[in-house]
């Protein structure tokens, strides 16, 4: 069968004319027809069972190694993208932008970053090696200059397309508008006691570093008295021991440029007021006191809220409070002890507290003995009187033979009742057989170990001289009960 192996040689005759077409630069896609032929080359053994043998001496040819398939060219990555400046000032400029969309096997060694004066094509790397991250700041620049500038991603395939800043950079700060930050405790009036420390901090913000200056009702600081620390970012005014001449407003200017900004705080530095200027005596009747007094002429440096009176006898000297936080400039003292003879006494008060001092009374108030003669009032005497009346009653009730039981009633009236026990409308008396007993309204029959003959109708009369009443009940005796072994 010589006919068959004539497929492996043509395979083998066509191997070469690929070997040739190998090294040229031709796509990709040029070695996928190799695996189309060589496939009717297996199939041909296919064809009958005999074949095998001559295939041996034919099968070494259609073996011959393949050409290795050279790599793919190293080829740059595509432009990096969204760049944009970042910050800039005086002397340099923070650049930032993102990764190339598309890298490539070769993958990505670095940025070069270039720049070169407006109207000018000079690009410079600013960068002497590789830039690894996405943001970068040129630094060492000459202010007032315009730069254009662009990115260039670099790998074994070469450099990137570049991608540049749609417009040139003015490396110069920028311009930010100052604003005072006023604290919202700050924006009402802020109270503080002589002595204490102040110690207050406005921030504020502007680019570059805003000019702060600080003035108190319109003129300059007392630095003696005040101190100013000011930073990029706030401003601190302190006092290390306010005093009342601290007070006013102060207002705080921060200027960037040709802008400005203002904001002002009222500090009001406040203590304990003064007493009041003058207290007398306008008149004494009964047992009353009218008092007069006029304002502290020191306030505190705050309004008054009130005022204070206390009063003292002669006798003692002991001052008592009678009125506070009293706020008329006038007052009536009243409940005075007849007799006696008092002096009296005003303090001032304010938001700090009460006055150290007090303004007193250079007179007296006597309260004169007067002839009152007591008249008790004249009451009417009630009339407790009342008929009896029970008001519990005597219930029926039934006992064995041999044990006692007891007959229950409570009634009340006056005078005091007198208690009568019956029996079938028999007085009982003082049958020993019975024990009567009435306390506090409450009356009691025993009946002491009852037989067969103490069942019946008992009654209980109440009687006083504003009647009488009866009430009554059944009792009942009953045999004890025999077991039927005792009957036989």
């Amino acid at each position: 069968m010589p006919s068959k192996p004539a497929p492996i040689k043509k395979a083998a005759k066509k191997e070469p004319a690929k070997e040739e077409k190998a090294p040229e630069p031709a796509p990709e896609p040029a070695p996928e027809p190799a695996p189309a032929e060589a496939a009717p080359a297996e199939a041909a053994p296919a064809e009958g069972e005999a074949a095998p043998a001559a295939e041996g001496e034919a099968a070494p040819p259609a073996e011959e190694p393949k050409a290795p398939t050279p790599p793919p060219a190293d080829e740059p990555t595509s432009a990096p993208v969204e760049l944009f400046v970042e910050d800039k000032n005086d002397t340099s400029v923070t650049i930032i932008w993102s990764q190339p969309e598309n890298i490539g096997p070769s993958g990505l060694d670095g940025y070069t970053i270039e720049i070169c004066k407006d109207g000018t094509e000079d690009w410079k790397a600013v960068n002497e090696d590789l830039q690894k991250s996405c943001r970068y700041v040129i630094k060492n620049q000459t202010t007032g200059d315009r730069l254009k500038i662009r990115v260039v991603a670099v790998n074994a395939g070469g450099r990137s397309p570049p991608v540049a800043l749609a417009e040139p950079v003015l490396v110069k700060e920028v311009a930010d508008r100052p604003k005072v930050r006023l604290p919202r405790f700050l924006r009402q009036r802020y109270v503080a006691h002589v002595g204490d420390k102040i110690n207050l901090t406005i921030p504020f913000t502007g680019k570059p570093k805003p000019v702060v200056t600080w003035t108190k009702n319109g003129a300059a600081l007392d630095t003696k008295r005040v101190n100013i620390r000011s930073t990029d970012r706030d401003s601190i005014l302190f006092i290390r021991a306010a005093e009342r001449e601290d007070s006013g407003v102060y207002e705080m200017c921060v200027k960037v440029e040709d802008f400005e900004d203002k904001a002002s705080l009222t500090l009001q530095i406040v203590e304990l007021p003064g007493p009041p200027a003058s207290v007398k005596i306008v008149d004494t009747w009964g047992f009353n006191v009218a008092l007069e007094w006029t304002p502290p002429t020191d306030n505190g440096n705050t309004e008054i809220t009130g005022y204070t009176i206390q009063k003292a006898d002669k006798k003692t000297g002991d001052w008592f409070t009678v009125l506070e936080h009293y706020h008329r400039l006038n007052a009536t003292i009243s409940d005075l002890i007849m007799g006696n003879t008092y002096k009296f006494r005003v303090f001032s008060e304010n938001k700090c507290g009460i006055s150290e001092g007090a303004a007193a009374t250079k007179e007296e108030a006597k309260i004169l003995k007067t002839g009152i003669e007591y008249k008790p009032p004249e009451y009417q005497e009630h009339d407790f009187s009342e008929a009896p009346k029970f008001t519990t009653n005597l219930s029926d009730r039934a006992t064995t033979v041999g044990y006692s039981t007891k007959l229950l009633c409570s009634v009340r009236g006056f005078p005091k009742p007198k208690i009568i026990w019956m029996k079938n409308q028999m007085i009982i008396g003082d049958d020993p057989k019975y024990r009567q007993i009435c306390v506090q309204g409450i009356c009691s029959l025993e009946i002491r170990k009852p037989g067969n003959f103490d069942g019946g109708v008992y009654s209980c009369r109440a009687k006083n001289d504003h009647g009488e009443v009866t009430i009554s009940c059944k009792l009942e005796v009953k045999q004890p009960a025999v077991a039927d072994a005792e009957k036989k």
